[in-house]
């Protein structure tokens, strides 16, 4: 095996990315909703209710994007925003029965997808991947903030 490029490493791992990408985009697209949308709705579902900045910075939004985020879910009635008893300036979401339903059903259609998406990997394939990924990511990140 031959030794590899920084450059070609990335290259692979965005083209890679994309193509899944757009495999999770069609698993949600007859939801009505962009793929940050149901970032938010996936992490309430998994993690309960939570304050609009820790959510913002879970599935990776601005502080801009992620108020619009919830200000779009809570027009459909899919979320809905209360005050933090604990630091009334926060603000905490939590998801409606129609958002819970919606998200359940969108999941698990979601996950399945995925499976598919992902069904060329053996265990110990996946297993593999998911650590280097996590430790490329890591140490991207260190060089990203120092």
């Amino acid at each position: 095996m031959g030794q590899e490029s920084g450059t070609h490493v990335w290259l692979v791992l965005w083209k890679a990315s994309r193509a899944v990408e757009r495999n999770a985009l069609a698993s949600i697209s007859g939801l009505g909703i962009g793929l940050s949308d149901f970032a938010v709705l996936e992490l309430l579902l998994h993690k309960g209710p939570q304050s609009v900045n820790w959510i913002g910075r879970k599935v990776l939004l601005s502080s801009g994007s992620i108020t619009a985020a919830i200000d779009r879910l809570e027009a459909r009635k899919l979320v809905k925003r209360t005050t933090d008893a604990e630091d009334l300036r926060s603000r905490i979401v939590k998801l409606t029965g129609s958002g819970r339903k919606l998200i359940e059903r969108a999941f698990a259609k979601h996950a399945a997808d995925m499976e598919e998406t992902i069904a060329v990997l053996r265990p110990r394939e996946r297993e593999d991947l998911v650590r280097l990924l996590k430790k490329v990511g890591l140490w991207a990140e260190s060089r990203a903030e120092g």
